[in-house]
């Protein structure tokens, strides 16, 4: 009779090999790794589930899972550095090209619930990120952007502690790097905000960058919080351009658009966002276009309004005085 299982164990995950990128699994072709059912719980949905740890080469740092097979699953990720197993990217720069949102609670409510329940949706290695209706201007971006080859740098020992104290006596034989640590806001992330993709600076980073390469570097006037759509289609109306707005731009609301003014016999538009964050956010998920109606639309940003003219001198005051002779 087989023993009765453990029902503290339920929803629990057990797996044979990790979910990984090349980089991580590293450039030697023949690895060992340890595994331990239930060694940690999961980063995001906090179940346990089975970690590996490894070495990836010679010279380089153990390696560990820090999520679990379902989560890197429902995002299509690397269980180790939390990267887009296709594009090698961040989640963030790959949502807000996609036009992409995930419905994974954030809050440490229902998270081990939603995990368990997307196990069962989950078939074989399928994601559960759906890019088949993606705009290809979108895809074009990640294509630019993608690391073509392994970037094996990330496998690097960490920094040695003893060293930035100034008391390691080990020399060249010490593992760690001997390095300065750089203290910048690349160097503050989180694995929550990592694979949700929202504030990861990595990512804020690789999208500006993008869009000034792009022409479309934020204007220093931060009262310029309106985007240029010029070459519309001639059966684009006020109404789908808003709609296709808000389809690219899944985490903007409608009340977050202050206007949209359709210029039919100019083929243009002008979309105006309240807050200049949001307007940013758009030039950047735009940076390589924007499709609307069947046509690729250009992206600029708005002008500053002009100046107003001083007030004008009164009469009274501009007129010559009379002087008594």
């Amino acid at each position: 009779m087989p023993p009765k299982a453990d029902i503290n164990k339920a929803g629990w995950e057990q797996s044979e090999f990790p979910i990984l990128c090349e980089t991580c699994l590293g450039d030697n072709p023949f690895i060992r790794m340890s595994k331990q059912e239930y060694g940690k719980s999961c980063g995001t949905c906090a179940r346990p589930f089975t970690v590996f740890r490894w070495n990836p080469g010679s010279g380089m740092r153990f390696k560990t899972t820090v999520i679990c097979q379902t989560c890197a699953k429902i995002k299509n990720i690397c269980q180790t550095c939390l990267l887009d197993l296709e594009y090698g990217l961040p989640t963030q720069v790959r949502d807000t090209a996609l036009g992409f949102v995930n419905e994974a609670p954030t809050s440490d409510i229902n998270r081990e619930y939603y995990a368990q329940n997307m196990e069962g949706k989950l078939e074989g290695n399928k994601s559960g990120l759906d890019n088949g209706k993606a705009q290809s201007a979108g895809k074009e971006m990640l294509k630019q952007l993608a690391r073509t080859d392994p970037y094996y740098k990330r496998n690097r020992p960490k920094i040695c502690s003893f060293f930035v104290k100034g008391e390691c006596s080990r020399g060249s034989e010490c593992p760690y790097r001997h390095e300065k640590p750089v203290d910048n806001e690349l160097s503050h992330q989180n694995i929550q905000d990592r694979y949700h993709g929202r504030n990861d600076p990595v990512a804020r980073k690789i999208l500006s960058t993008h869009a000034e390469s792009q022409g479309l570097k934020a204007p220093e006037d931060q009262t310029i919080t309106s985007l240029f759509l010029s070459s519309l289609s001639a059966n684009s109306t006020e109404l789908s351009v808003r709609t296709q707005v808000l389809k690219t731009l899944p985490t903007v609301q409608p009340a977050d658009i202050k206007s949209v003014v359709h210029v039919a016999k100019s083929r243009c538009a002008f979309v105006n966002f309240k807050e200049r964050d949001t307007s940013e956010l758009a030039a950047q998920a735009w940076a390589n276009g924007l499709e609307i109606d069947g046509e690729r639309v250009t992206v600029k940003w708005g002008r500053s309004k002009a100046a107003k003219p001083p007030a004008s001198v009164s009469s009274a005051s501009a007129s010559p005085i009379a002087v008594a002779s």
